[in-house]
């Protein structure tokens, strides 16, 4: 029995932006890769809020969001997430009020607490430095109360609209305990950023399984599981894929933020550097390989982690090479 089979798949894009590539290219291929996507039989395309980074062109998530969803038809599509914090909650309700009110029964919120970016440009986006993140659950509390109101007799004096009475689904996003628990409290959904924090992933799972307390969304935990993924029709061709990522990665780790480089021709590189602490980081959130050596280790992500649904993140240079990354990890899913 194939234990991928049936399991919930769904794409995690930050719109990346090549190098040489000016980021209205990168939006074309993100609705390009949503597209396929749906044929591919993904569950959820999901869009990450970032800033001030060359490389990824994601800034302005809700609206292109409403790209994404007016070139598909049936895949859900949502945020992965919305930085909560350097926003007004009553904007996100408007704005993911609009997307649901556009493309009903199709949209996901998912929210995280970090800035998304760093110390100086989270200042610019919050102008209040006391929304530090620790103030997350009256955020969002202040969030699904919007979407609550329905507009009658005891309705609050400001009213989302449109908005307001919408059933849009909650995701909380989290790399560490904070949004794990509260997830848990509030029986809200979770989706763990094993991606970036690999070695946080089976910890915060097991604080979110531990806290779960069944709610009007869910009668049990739901976690979905992010990972990244470089798929290819060989394995060193899996693993030149991937050391554009690596590159991006390690610029970044060196606070200097760069457009996704091509990748070098040689891939042995990135496994050579295994043994430093960034590079096994990002090899610990990543699965490389071709269709055979991919699906091995998504089995055994799954066994680790109990997930209920994987999304897949492909950081790849060449859009040709990262729709087929996608086509061979959606196949294993059949």
């Amino acid at each position: 029995m194939n234990p991928l089979s049936g399991l919930p798949h769904s794409v995690l894009d930050l719109s990346p932006v090549p190098a040489g590539s000016p980021p209205a290219e990168a939006f074309r291929r993100t609705v390009d890769l949503a597209r396929r996507a749906e044929k591919f039989g993904a569950r959820r395309y999901w869009i990450a809020e970032h800033h001030s980074m060359p490389g990824i062109a994601s800034a302005a998530t809700a609206v292109l969001l409403g790209q994404v969803g007016a070139h598909t038809s049936t895949i859900r599509i949502g945020s992965g997430g919305i930085m909560l914090p350097n926003h007004a909650p009553l904007v996100i309700a408007e704005q993911f009020g609009t997307l649901e009110s556009l493309f009903p029964g199709r949209v996901d919120l998912g929210l995280g607490r970090a800035p998304g970016t760093d110390a100086p440009t989270m200042r610019a986006l919050r102008r209040d430095l006391r929304h530090t993140g620790d103030d997350f659950p009256e955020l969002l509390d202040e969030l699904r109360g919007y979407f609550a109101d329905t507009g009658g007799t005891t309705s609050r004096r400001v009213l989302a609209v449109p908005g307001a009475g919408l059933d849009i689904p909650i995701y909380l996003l989290g790399s560490g305990g904070f949004s794990a628990e509260l997830a848990g409290r509030l029986g809200l959904p979770f989706a763990s950023a094993g991606h970036f924090s690999p070695d946080n992933l089976l910890p915060g799972l097991d604080i979110y399984r531990r806290a779960f307390r069944p709610s009007g969304t869910l009668e049990k935990p739901y976690a979905l599981v992010c990972v990244n993924v470089f798929a290819a029709d060989d394995e060193a061709a899996a693993w030149r894929l991937a050391t554009s990522h690596w590159q991006m990665h390690l610029a970044l780790g060196r606070g200097l933020p760069i457009t996704l480089p091509p990748p070098l021709e040689n891939g042995d590189g990135l496994r050579g550097m295994a043994e430093s602490a960034s590079a096994g980081s990002f090899l610990r959130g990543s699965i490389i390989g071709d269709a055979a050596s991919v699906r091995g280790q998504l089995e055994q992500l799954v066994e680790a982690t109990r997930a209920d649904e994987l999304i897949v993140h492909s950081m790849i240079h060449d859009h040709a090479d990262r729709v087929r990354s996608h086509e061979i990890t959606a196949s294993l899913f059949t």
